[in-house]
């Protein structure tokens, strides 16, 4: 039997201006600066501004795409040494979501380990949480941040800093072609 939450359902939205956002944040931290650039910053702010409602829902579920994506690696590579991956990445997960106030306020800390737990288990992010209604402005750099850790948590299991764009870059890629 199928869930509503199944993730052929869900709206994949515009992964790429997500990997986008999300690629541009990891060379940041990777190149050492403290903090976000305050140019590039005014870049996103104003990118993000120009969306129209629809848009800003696309970026959304393609951010979600995106944690659902990196879930399902994760899971698999887990899988491939016998261990599960709700149990090795949630913890250590939340761990982070904690130890960064700014990105994650309390409150928004249960969602987004929700998000992953339901990628993890392979229902859609997106869908699932919209059974608890619309999102809210204090959820939106959560869930950037979300995407955030689970691509540097890829890169780092990888031992390379592109790894995690680079995997979503070649499904977009192949998926173009079919």
């Amino acid at each position: 039997m199928s869930s509503p939450c199944d993730p052929q359902y869900a709206p994949a939205g515009d992964v790429g201006v997500a990997l986008m956002m999300i690629d541009s944040r990891l060379k940041t931290i990777y190149d050492g600066k403290a903090g976000t650039d305050p140019e590039q910053q005014q870049l996103i702010d104003q990118f993000t501004a120009s969306l129209d409602p629809k848009e800003a829902n696309d970026v959304v579920d393609g951010a979600c795409t995106l944690i659902y994506m990196f879930m399902q690696w994760l899971r698999m590579a887990y899988e491939d040494h016998d261990r599960d991956v709700i149990e090795y990445v949630v913890p250590s997960f939340v761990a982070s979501m904690r130890m960064m106030p700014k990105g994650f306020r309390p409150e928004v800390i249960p969602t987004m380990a929700g998000l992953v737990v339901a990628a993890g288990t392979g229902l859609s992010p997106n869908l699932w949480r919209k059974q608890y209604g619309d999102w809210t402005g204090d959820e939106m750099n959560s869930l950037e941040a979300t995407a955030l850790l689970l691509a540097e948590h890829i890169n780092r299991l990888t031992g390379d800093r592109d790894f995690a764009s680079r995997m979503v870059t070649e499904a977009l890629s192949s998926s173009n072609q079919d």
